[in-house]
């Protein structure tokens, strides 16, 4: 699995690993995973008006996510 910009913030919260990816997304800056509007995001649409730079999210996104563990 790997995390693109045009993934939905709604999609990334169903993924495996979803308490890691949502923790990552709060510790960012993105605090707003709960409201309903930001479900229909794209990962870069959030950076956007956040202003975190994307490319460097999803880089430390997938890095994270390449050193856990695959379900059973």
């Amino acid at each position: 699995m790997s995390i693109n910009k045009d993934m939905r913030i709604g999609e990334l919260l169903t993924l495996e690993h979803a308490n890691i990816i949502a923790a990552a997304l709060m510790n960012s800056g993105m605090h707003c995973l709960g409201c309903p509007a930001s479900q229909m995001e794209t990962l870069e649409e959030a950076c956007m008006v956040h202003g975190i730079n994307c490319d460097t999210l999803i880089s430390q996104l997938n890095e994270v996510l390449s050193g856990m563990p695959a379900a059973n």
